[in-house]
């Protein structure tokens, strides 16, 4: 399963490999509405969160670190979103890697500076996905399949 922690939408994508197939089992994005308090987004993610481990039971979470930019508060809330996103995995007893958001755009897009759409259009292709997927689950399947690819040894 893949995340992609952010402090509005959070992403999420479970995928799983056969032979030279990637296989959509599910993904989506969790939203959270304009003026939601910081307890109440916290609670929301890993609620739902919690109840897809529950229902799809993933193997392993792979989780994009965090991305520095220049919104200090933006950074916070995404941090404490990434911690929930984790509790919720911990709480399944599964293990959980992590990785860049260059890791994971040159495992997909073969760049690792590479943009969101190209994102998008390649899991598309690679998920053989009839349309453009929404942005911040495509980020997720992303780490799900950089993930598969790589298997880092050492997790959180």
């Amino acid at each position: 399963m893949g995340i992609d922690p952010g402090g509005t939408v959070t992403g999420f994508g479970i995928v799983e490999k056969s032979q030279d197939k990637y296989i959509d089992i599910k993904h989506g994005e969790i939203k959270i509405k304009k003026g939601t308090s910081l307890a109440d987004s916290l609670e929301k993610v890993y609620s739902e969160l919690f109840s897809i481990i529950e229902l799809e039971k993933p193997n392993a979470i792979a989780i994009e670190d965090i991305f520095f930019g220049k919104n200090v508060k933006s950074l916070i809330k995404q941090g404490h979103i990434r911690g929930v996103a984790i509790l919720a995995g911990s709480k399944h007893k599964l293990p959980i890697y992590e990785y860049t958001p260059l890791e994971i755009k040159k495992a997909v897009v073969g760049y690792g500076h590479a943009e969101k759409i190209q994102i998008q259009k390649m899991i598309q292709v690679i998920m053989r996905f009839p349309k453009l997927p929404p942005k911040d689950a495509s980020d997720a399947i992303a780490a799900a399949i950089c993930h598969i690819n790589y298997q880092k040894k050492t997790h959180l």
